[in-house]
């Protein structure tokens, strides 16, 4: 009988022992998935690596009554706990993949704008390089108008002076010569002044080129005269041609930096006012808001009201009425 007794006391602690090694084994396998897939985590975490690691945010407590009588078994609480870090580490491992997806979003986004942007600008840079070269005219007269002679354009606020006068007070300009043929036929009619002035003589020829419609060169000489006598009177009557001239040939974007750059750099020039109400007309033209147009009007008024031509007035308020200003 006692042979028995022991034999079954045997049978149980081994089989016990069994039970647990089992657990360990199984508790063991899980554990070093856990840590596979942990260190997983930290290089997604930390790419660079370099022995960071994560704090736990979550710690044992310590003289912690746990619930129940009696007590759960050492392996049971462990396997609880391992459970909880399973589903945390998962829902880390969600967080981690949904912020690299968003990441990729915004990384893909940004390089559609960029793109769009660097294309946006080329076409501008095109644009301005192929104006500045041609200025967007035809190289040769048009049929139904060679022969004629080329008038400068109708009278628009505010009028240009003849080059020459002394006075700012505004005057008609001349008629260019008559022009036919090719464009260096033209040119050759224009008449390039001599008067020992390079200031005015230069704003004069650049002048008359412009009110023959030849665009690019009366650019070049309106320019070449801004450029090397900045502090000539003519400056601001060259500076301010400019800008009309790039109005002129369709190129509005280059014609309110130039009238900008009259403007800022010499806002006591004679042709400063002018400036301020074209700008306000290139941005029209440019399809800018009429918030920003409106600002140039009441600058223009604040700055220059006592010193604008009457004709100039009268533009002002007439666009500020179509821009809906307050």
């Amino acid at each position: 009988m006692r042979f028995l007794l022991a034999a079954t006391a045997m049978a149980v602690v081994f089989g016990a022992a069994g039970t647990a090694q089992a657990q360990d084994s199984a508790l063991g396998g899980r554990v070093d998935r856990l840590e596979r897939e942990m260190r997983a985590v930290q290089r997604k975490v930390f790419p660079g690596g370099a022995g960071q690691t994560v704090e736990p945010q979550i710690t044992p407590e310590t003289n912690t009554s746990i619930p129940g009588s009696p007590s759960s078994s050492p392996i049971s609480d462990l396997t609880n706990r391992v459970t909880a870090l399973e589903e945390q580490q998962r829902t880390l491992t969600g967080q981690v993949e949904q912020g690299q997806y968003r990441l990729r979003q915004l990384e893909d986004a940004f390089a559609a704008y960029k793109r769009g942007a660097d294309a946006r600008i080329k076409a501008l840079e095109d644009k301005a390089t192929a104006t500045a070269a041609l200025g967007g005219e035809d190289t040769t007269v048009p049929a139904d108008t060679a022969g004629a002679a080329i008038r400068p354009p109708a009278s628009t606020r505010p009028s240009i002076p003849a080059p020459g006068n002394s006075t700012p007070a505004a005057s008609t300009p001349k008629p260019a010569a008559p022009a036919t043929g090719t464009r260096a036929q033209q040119l050759a009619a224009i008449e390039k002044p001599a008067t020992g002035d390079p200031a005015e003589d230069g704003y004069t020829y650049g002048f008359r080129l412009w009110s023959a419609k030849l665009y690019p060169e009366a650019r070049r000489e309106l320019e070449a005269v801004a450029t090397k006598y900045p502090t000539h009177r003519r400056a601001s009557y060259a500076q301010n041609l400019l800008g009309r001239a790039y109005l002129d040939s369709g190129a509005p974007s280059l014609a309110a930096v130039a009238f900008y750059e009259n403007y800022k750099k010499n806002p006591k020039g004679e042709r400063a006012p002018d400036s301020l109400y074209y700008l306000a007309q290139a941005l029209i033209k440019l399809k800018k808001p009429a918030t920003e147009v409106c600002k140039v009007y009441t600058e223009l008024d604040q700055l220059y009201g006592d010193k604008l031509s009457a004709d100039m007035k009268a533009g002002v308020a007439e666009g500020r009425a179509s821009q809906k200003c307050k």
